[in-house]
């Protein structure tokens, strides 16, 4: 038996009507697609299953989906990104919810497996768990599927391994490789949305400070820069050789995180990878560091490290949650080492999640109309063109177009 939805509360649904109107004021790309499609109703019949940070930028293209004919299903893809008042007003609205704040790793696990309980056809997915779950779990609904999209680096490097293992049964698009994804969300929208975070739950200054910013990929990039740009002294710490060099050549420090965790005030791990801040490091740092993840799963700073070694545990304000060692020492730990964007902000800018978006949306009713074999795809190159045209157009702003003799010369080998 399936249900229709479960959250936390539906009374809240007027507080979550009044943050998605705000939200859908500053998503024009992903409006003028609506407005576009709407009339042709593309997705009528379809059940488009999604794992998302259920908040208010992620309600309007579920909205959105919902209005060009698809059933919307949706479960939520962090306990601490999850907006109760969101949530209720989805339901009012139409979209089928299961999620709540707060919620334990158990209760997000079955509340993927209500929303697939609802057979989807195309999938939207972020981290690559519902992918993973239909593998291990639900290999019946496999028939059905027509496909989906990612949009995360870490759901996208779990489908590569996927598909190198041949386990993959059905066609994903990789949504952040797109140029209108990762160039944008990851680097800009990042970059601004963890130190709205950092900023609004410590209510300390970050000039002046040292911060260290494990991964120097699209988002680590955006991270540093913004902490630059505050007045910090910027130290990143890579394992890949070609962007530690890029990160000295645009300015910042680079060493490793060993000899990182004695100079660093605020830490940010953006690598996607597992224990990249662990207990040889926290026995260096220095009393009161902050200590954020905005990696995509809460393994990069690694917590059980830290509750092992604490004396004691006490939440100091809201989202943050201070270990005070055996020497006296106090680490900082924001959100509970999840994703500190969402986990203790709002995310990405609005105009940024308009883009990525869109891109999804993009992609949803691409693979609602072309049958691809199983494996990774990347996003076809007119769809990503096209949030591009779409954001300038909005902006009003018209740009140069080659003449046919430079198209031509542009193809050619010849001088």
């Amino acid at each position: 038996m399936r249900n229709e939805f479960r959250i936390a509360d539906i009374a809240l649904a007027p507080e979550g009507h009044r943050r998605m109107e705000w939200a859908w004021e500053y998503m024009p790309v992903l409006k003028l697609i609506a407005e576009k499609e709407a009339a042709g109703q593309p997705l009528a019949g379809v059940v488009v299953g999604t794992c998302l940070h259920l908040e208010a930028k992620t309600a309007c293209l579920l909205k959105v989906l919902h209005q060009l004919g698809a059933t919307v299903v949706t479960a939520g893809s962090n306990p601490l990104s999850t907006q109760d008042p969101i949530c209720a007003a989805l339901v009012e609205d139409g979209v089928h919810v299961f999620s709540r704040r707060g919620m334990s790793a158990e209760e997000y696990s079955d509340n993927i497996r209500e929303m697939l309980k609802w057979d989807p056809q195309v999938i939207i997915d972020d981290g690559g768990d519902v992918v993973s779950m239909v593998i291990e779990e639900r290999r019946d609904l496999i028939k059905n599927i027509m496909g989906g999209c990612e949009e995360t680096t870490t759901g996208i490097k779990r489908l590569r391994a996927m598909a190198a293992e041949g386990v993959l049964p059905f066609p994903m698009l990789a949504v952040n490789d797109a140029q209108s994804k990762h160039l944008f969300d990851n680097r800009y929208g990042t970059g601004q949305s963890v130190w709205d975070a950092i900023l609004r739950t410590t209510n300390l200054i970050v000039a002046g400070k040292n911060v260290v910013v494990a991964g120097y990929g699209w988002c680590g990039k955006g991270t540093a820069k913004r902490a630059a740009g505050l007045g910090a002294r910027v130290i990143v710490v890579e394992v890949d050789p070609h962007k530690a060099l890029e990160a000295l050549m645009d300015g910042f420090e680079v060493m490793d995180m060993n000899a990182a965790a004695k100079l660093g005030d605020v830490f940010v791990s953006v690598t996607g990878n597992t224990k990249v801040i662990r207990r040889e490091h926290f026995e260096k740092m220095k009393d009161g560091v902050l200590l954020a993840n905005a990696g995509h799963f809460d393994v990069e700073v690694y917590v059980p490290d830290l509750k092992e070694m604490a004396a004691e545990v006490r939440r100091s304000r809201d989202n943050i949650d201070t270990y005070v060692m055996p020497d006296g020492r106090r680490l900082h730990l924001l959100g509970e080492g999840r994703l500190v964007n969402l986990a203790a902000g709002d995310g990405h800018p609005v105009e940024i999640m308009d883009l990525s978006f869109a891109m999804q949306l993009l992609s949803a009713l691409y693979i609602s109309s072309h049958k691809l074999e199983p494996g990774l795809y990347n996003v076809p190159e007119e769809l990503d063109r096209r949030i591009a045209e779409l954001k300038l157009e909005s902006l009003g702003i018209t740009i140069e177009k080659l003449t046919p003799e430079q198209e031509e010369y542009m193809a050619s080998w010849r001088e």
